[in-house]
């Protein structure tokens, strides 16, 4: 590719790179998506990135922090590629080099994956060989660019061994003209202007310089070439991931119809949701309800073949199917479900109504041994969580849930089983996609989050929010209603208070809740007047805490602080 500038030679590795990913997702479609290049490699990166890192990319992007991830891997993968591209048109087997290092790369992530085996290597490697031909097709191969066409004068004797014909001024021709070409007095010496060509820094084979031009038919080759190349690519990567999801458990899921409970959920009390523009309602919607996970890809757990195993320092080991959960007993409870990322004000909570079997009584049927303080929970995709034995067996409502507000869980909430726990935050408790529970001590193991800098135990924080106003609200002086959400799962919200501009505290009206498991509604009538004015929220809870106003991180147990809003009151 003598004749290329970087910029046509970085599209070309960009466009080498394409097919390789689109290979790859195609691949994938029958190895299973772990094994896609971008998702293990994302994956690698959530698992090694500095946990600073991943707290910035909750907090920027909140619950799209995963789409953000693997745009920003593609993002860097078409980086490395377009470099690729550049070494090539210097040395084709120096870009060929970067190509199988860009396939090893995909492949030794994919080893990294849970329950990885050799099938996982190939989409990385099959990728990496339609992207290496690519790459050869466009730097030495038939859509490789060639130079504007051009030869040389002729003069009407041999030509000079020493260098080019030299015109004799002294012949004149019938116009009274030097006879012979005609010259550009401004061009170097030995260096001929032929109409309609670009003055060259080298003969017609010699290197490649920002003088030269390309043949507009190996241009348009070449850019027929990489558009076609990204176009197939994109249908690859996108027919790739649609295989993927034929492939999900979506259809076995809408084939369930779960058991009735044995104990129903208490009613939502009259008056529990105060239907306030801008108040979060007092029950999350499915769809609604805050994803947070280390999971790139949801993981598609098929029912038929799902097992829990309940084993490690226990007396009689067990494993479940998903039937022989189904036939058991079940009880239905609302509970609210909090992030440890959740700043002040935050809006990673959410309440819903969970159908599942009981942990605790699992729990008395393995007979935990002595010392075996922790429970791990493991995800089918290597993810754990540590919760302290006792939590589970003290007589909270802590479940193996198998529905989510009456419905089967979603998939993305865990399907087909997860686990809740009331008034632990979801990296110690929330384990979804489960399939073990193992019996160990918090001396002998430390699950995903700990070694990472956030607390072994991770006891729900009394806290409160405001949601309406709003800071972009400028409601008009007189009466404003002020309302939001507290919680404190398991022990329950006794009184929420609010201020203005650091005034005195006024006691808010709570509404009424199912149970000191969920979050509660509160409101207050604030005859604002005109004017900035900053709101503060602040809860106390049924021990008799109040929450701190201490501002702190969320790292490494929950944050702490009162909420604040300024508004502009007209």
């Amino acid at each position: 590719m003598s004749s290329t500038s970087p910029r046509f030679a970085a599209l070309a590795g960009v466009a080498a790179a394409a097919a390789a990913i689109g290979t790859a997702e195609l691949v994938a479609a029958l190895t299973g998506p772990r094994s896609s290049p971008l998702v293990a490699v994302g994956g690698l990166v959530v698992d090694t990135a500095p946990e600073p890192v991943k707290r910035f990319g909750i907090e920027v992007f909140g619950t799209y922090d995963k789409i953000a991830l693997l745009v920003g891997t593609a993002l860097l993968l078409g980086g490395f590629a377009a470099l690729i591209g550049m070494l090539a048109a210097r040395r084709l087997t120096v870009g060929l080099a970067g190509i199988v290092v860009f396939g090893g790369i995909g492949a030794a992530a994919a080893l990294t994956r849970a329950g990885a085996d050799a099938a996982d290597v190939l989409p990385s490697l099959l990728g990496a060989a339609v992207g290496g031909v690519a790459l050869w097709a466009f730097v030495a191969g038939p859509l490789e660019l060639d130079p504007w066409p051009w030869s040389p004068p002729t003069s009407a004797g041999p030509p000079s061994v020493t260098g080019p014909a030299v015109p004799d001024p002294n012949a004149v021709g019938t116009a009274g003209v030097p006879d012979g070409p005609a010259t550009d007095p401004t061009a170097s010496a030995g260096t001929p202007s032929v109409p309609g060509s670009p003055p060259a820094s080298g003969g017609p084979s010699g290197p490649a310089s920002p003088g030269r031009r390309v043949d507009p038919d190996s241009r348009r080759r070449f850019l027929t070439g990489v558009g076609t190349v990204l176009g197939v690519a994109a249908v690859g990567g996108v027919a790739g991931r649609w295989l993927a999801g034929r492939q999900g458990v979506s259809a076995a899921r809408e084939a369930i119809t779960l058991p009735a409970p044995v104990s129903a959920a208490p009613p939502v009390p009259a008056g529990a949701d105060l239907a306030q523009p801008g108040l979060a309602s007092y029950v999350t919607s499915n769809r609604s309800f805050y994803r947070i996970d280390t999971a790139l890809v949801v993981p598609q757990v098929d029912p038929e073949t799902w097992r829990l195993r309940i084993h490690g320092r226990v007396r009689n080991p067990v494993t479940l199917s998903y039937a022989d959960l189904l036939a058991r007993p079940m009880v239905e409870r609302y509970v609210t479900l909090a992030c440890v990322s959740n700043e002040v004000g935050g809006d990673l909570i959410g309440n819903a109504r969970w159908l599942g079997v009981p942990i605790r009584e699992l729990l008395d049927e393995v007979g935990p041994l002595d010392g075996a303080d922790q429970v791990v929970g493991r995800s089918v995709d290597g993810w754990t969580c540590g919760t302290p034995t006792a939590v589970l067996r003290d007589g909270r409502d802590a479940l193996l849930a198998v529905g989510m507000n009456g419905e089967p869980l979603p998939v993305q909430h865990g399907f087909p089983v997860r686990m809740v726990v009331p008034g632990l935050y979801g990296y110690v408790s929330a384990c979804k996609w489960i399939t073990e529970l193992e019996l160990t001590s918090f001396a002998d193991f430390d699950a995903y989050w700990v070694p990472r800098g956030w607390s072994a135990q991770g006891p729900v924080k009394t806290q409160s929010r405001i949601d309406t106003p709003r800071p972009r609200n400028r409601p008009a002086a007189g009466p404003v209603t002020v309302a939001g959400v507290a919680w404190a799962q398991h022990r329950g919200i006794d009184r929420v208070e609010v201020r203005v501009d650091e005034g005195p505290w006024q006691q808010a009206q709570l509404a009424p809740t199912v149970s000191v498991d969920t979050w509660v509604q509160w409101s207050w009538q604030w005859p604002a007047t005109p004017g900035e004015h900053t709101l503060q929220v602040r809860a106390t809870d049924s021990t008799g805490e109040t929450q701190t106003g201490e501002p702190r991180d969320v790292a490494p147990d929950g944050a702490t602080g009162w909420h604040s809003v300024t508004l502009t009151v007209t």
